[in-house]
């Protein structure tokens, strides 16, 4: 049965409190197993994202490449039907577009007393882009996660989705060259989610996680 909270109410704060200590205690062994996984990558870096990778997701990173190269992102592109290629852009447009309304725009002025006082708006240098793998498409995520970015002025963005048997989606992948996406590594879980946190040789460390996941994802980016 669905709960329903009203922020108005008296007791809000105590039953939304409630509430959330409630999932965290249902998850008690997601907390413990991602707390475990995120150690693991902080104390062996890529080691620990290959096998673990290998482990849930059956891709032997060092054979298949841990960067899925920007030719197979074309190729992603130039294979979509032109209905659906036509549905990305005109989305694409469309979130860039609100997005460009909402950027924020410096200002400064010179007081009475000559000084020079302002607010300067400037973007994180790196962001990780998180995608989810597997059966399902999710090109919506990439769109809404990157393109924001993009008009922010993020200098490096880098996309982590995982793919389960070595198979990538590419519906995601057109989405994310379409965004302006270049780099994205076959990456998932809460090992894509340590690695991007604290870098490792071949994941760039970012300043900023984006985009849904599963529970142990969304327990690493807690």
């Amino acid at each position: 049965m669905p709960l329903r909270l009203d922020a108005r109410a008296p007791g809000f704060a105590a039953a939304f409190a409630a509430l959330v200590a409630d999932r965290r205690e249902s998850d008690g062994g997601v907390s413990a197993d991602v707390a475990a996984i995120i150690a693991d990558v902080r104390a062996r870096g890529d080691v620990a994202v290959a096998e673990l990778t290998a482990r849930f997701d059956r891709v032997d990173l060092d054979a298949a490449g841990w960067e899925i190269p920007v030719a197979e992102l074309d190729a992603a592109v130039a294979g979509l039907a032109p209905e659906l290629r036509a549905a990305l852009e005109l989305a694409a447009a469309r979130i860039r577009a609100f997005h460009e309304r909402q950027r924020p725009t410096g200002n400064d002025a010179v007081d009475a007393a000559g000084v020079r006082t302002g607010v300067r708006w400037t973007a994180v240098e790196a962001a990780g882009l998180y995608v989810p793998g597997g059966s399902a498409a999710y090109p919506s995520s990439v769109l809404m996660n990157a393109i924001p970015a993009v008009v922010a002025g993020v200098e490096r963005l880098i996309m982590v989705t995982p793919t389960p048997g070595g198979a990538a989606n590419p519906l995601v992948l057109a989405a994310a060259r379409l965004a302006g996406v270049t780099r994205v590594l076959r990456i998932g879980g809460a090992q894509a989610i340590a690695a991007l946190a604290f870098g490792t040789v071949r994941v760039p460390k970012v300043d900023v996680i984006t985009g849904p996941g599963n529970a142990w994802v969304a327990e690493a980016k807690r």
